[in-house]
């Protein structure tokens, strides 16, 4: 039987259709793979604000006037303070469609311009601030640029995340169970609520007006203190100088940080610094179930002894029903009128605010007069609560999940404390456990938030400090390297630049602190760390390293002018101008140069 004919064009034809068809595999596996690493998506400004806009703040006046105490710094607002001409949106489309524009601007917002700071723009809120991720369907997500992947935190996660990413120095939120300490600590950064009704609220839509207060959100905690100088009252507590640490014991037992780190890390910060007492350790919920009578009523039914933390979970109980009572008189009759829209989440405490019947209401009250006093008692000669801020990690973003009632449990057991008594909290990071941001809160005595915010401004560096020193907990494993050639550390030098970039200070800081091993001669390697333990507030690491980097090169002016910035945040005038004009002297047409030398001129004169 002869062989058919062979014919050569349909080997061609199927050579080029076996080609196209691997190709498109490739392709369509290539994609595939790309969607699957894909990181999330890029949104302009991390979808920190709802609108941008320019209020500027006012002049620095001309000597020999003091300086503004906000000169050159700009903030933000949350989506409840009103702007004068603006609609206030309160997080919702609806309201903000029936509702017209403000007639006067917020107290709050007028001091802060009239000492220099100038508002950028409106941030993202949850619903009414009645959220706790972070999240609002009508405004897109709102991404924390410390961990994309987790929830910035709610109610004001807008006001987080423009300070976290470094749009603004500061940002205004009202905190009513957590809507200030919760996206600080997911964020990062550094978050205070101060003592119930010690800040104006006038301007301010509330949620719940026993609970709300005024609060703000810092990367640095000069700009912190300085914000509380301008707005916060002088009282006899702010004048005390002892201070004594509380541990409790039993709050950071419910966290998912080990006890003891948090310890090492505070103890070994007040070492060395004067005025600070040995800490103590108690059980505060022991204490507040003997101190607070009227806390008994709202013990769940199988935890009517108030042992362990059931009295924390019923203070979280009584810190809930009061928002829902205060909640449905503000908003009942409009949300039955308007039916607005509302994501699922919100939805759900929103209907059980408008559906809530008290039957206890005078309870309710007694138990937040009874905590304060208890508290102010405990903490009267300069103590100070330190607990985590929540006992709970941030979530994943996920819009259509509903948050469970445990997650919710964790999550508001803590902030219950200061929420309900009214007293001061600080939200202070301590860098990352497990990949999620941590913090720990230090809470004082309802009217000591000057001696809070002291305390704080003098700690922060050393805390910091030892957070990086405790690297093996708070921050990832460092590198191993074996090759100690130039090449390597000059690799590992631009691997801390793209994480400085990226804004993961204490990766780039491991970095540079690689890179230094291999090669100690190299000023840059010096100078660029200190650039990241100033993002981190470690002024003293950061003027050592730009010591070292001095001594290495004698022209380095990043040096002088990152160690004019230390010796300026630390209010140390006379010696940063010496070094704005080193670095002057070296490149007399460096701007940043010229205008610190005259900004700090200003401040001498």
């Amino acid at each position: 039987m002869p062989l058919a004919k062979f014919d050569p064009l349909n080997v061609k034809v199927w050579f080029v259709v076996g080609i196209t068809m691997a190709g498109a595999i490739i392709i369509a596996e290539t994609n595939r793979r790309r969607r699957r690493k894909a990181p999330i998506k890029t949104v302009e400004y991390f979808g920190a604000f709802v609108e941008r806009f320019e209020l500027l703040g006012a002049p620095q006046p001309p000597p020999p006037a003091a300086p503004l105490l906000l000169s050159n710094l700009s903030f933000a607002i949350s989506d409840n303070f009103d702007i004068k001409g603006q609609v206030t949106g309160l997080g919702n489309p609806d309201w903000r469609k029936t509702h017209g524009p403000a007639d006067q601007t917020a107290l709050i917002v007028t001091v802060l311009r009239k000492q220099g700071a100038g508002c950028v723009g409106r941030t993202v809120i949850d619903e009414f601030l009645f959220g706790m991720k972070g999240e609002n369907m009508h405004y897109g997500t709102t991404i924390n640029p410390e961990v994309q992947a987790d929830v910035p935190g709610g109610s004001c996660s807008g006001a987080a995340v423009a300070v976290a990413a470094g749009f603004v120095d500061f940002a205004l939120g009202t905190d009513t169970i957590g809507g200030v300490r919760i996206p600080a600590s997911f964020c990062g950064v550094l978050g205070f609520r101060p003592s119930h009704a010690f800040v104006c609220s006038s301007g301010m839509l509330p949620n719940s007006q026993s609970l709300d207060a005024v609060g703000w959100i810092a990367r640095n905690p000069t700009v912190l203190h300085r914000v509380g100088s301008l707005l916060l009252p002088v009282t006899a507590k702010a004048l005390k100088r002892t201070r004594q640490f509380v541990f409790t014991d039993d709050c950071f037992q419910l966290s998912a940080v080990p006890i003891q780190k948090t310890i090492n890390v505070i103890c070994n910060s007040i070492e060395n610094l004067s005025g600070y007492q040995i800490p103590k350790h108690m059980n505060i919920a022991q204490y507040i179930a003997s101190n607070v009578p009227s806390l008994k009523e709202f013990y769940e039914p199988s935890s009517k002894s108030p042992k362990g933390t059931s009295a924390l979970k019923a203070l979280s109980t009584v810190m809930l029903l009061l928002q829902r009572y205060e909640f449905k008189t503000n908003y009942e009759d409009w949300i039955n009128t308007v039916k607005p829209s509302i994501s699922l989440d919100v939805s759900a405490r929103v209907l059980e605010a408008i559906n809530y019947t008290p039957d206890n209401l005078k309870s309710l009250y007694n138990v937040r007069t009874e905590l304060r006093g208890a508290l102010n008692t405990l903490l009267k000669d300069g103590g100070i609560l330190l607990i985590p801020t929540t006992a709970a990690i941030p979530l994943k973003h996920d819009m259509k999940q509903k948050t469970s009632a445990d997650y919710e449990d964790r999550l508001y057991t803590l902030l219950s404390i200061a929420g309900v008594s009214g007293c001061c909290q600080v939200t202070v990071p301590l860098g990352k456990h497990d990949d999620h941001d941590i913090s720990v809160s230090f809470v004082a005595a309802h009217g000591a938030d000057r001696f809070l915010l002291d305390t704080i401004l003098d700690l922060y560096s050393s805390i910091q400090e030892q957070v990086a020193i405790a690297s093996s907990y708070f921050l990832p494993a460092p590198h191993h390297y074996t090759n100690g050639d130039v090449d390597t550390s000059e690799a590992l030098k631009e691997k801390g630049n793209a994480a400085f970039k990226g804004k993961q200070w204490k990766k780039a800081i491991n970095y540079y602190s690689d890179a230094i091993k291999l090669n100690n001669a190299n000023a840059t390697y010096y100078c660029n760390r200190a650039a990241a333990y100033l993002k981190l507030g470690c002024y003293e690491q950061a003027e050592t390293d730009c010591d070292q980097a001095i001594s290495l090169d004698k022209k380095n002016v990043k040096a002088y002018m990152r160690r004019g910035t230390v010796k300026e945040t630390l209010l140390c005038y006379k010696e940063a101008l010496q070094d704005f004009r080193y670095a002057l002297a070296l490149e007399p047409q460096n701007k940043s140069a010229r205008a610190a030398e005259k900004r700090i001129y200003m401040l001498l004169k």
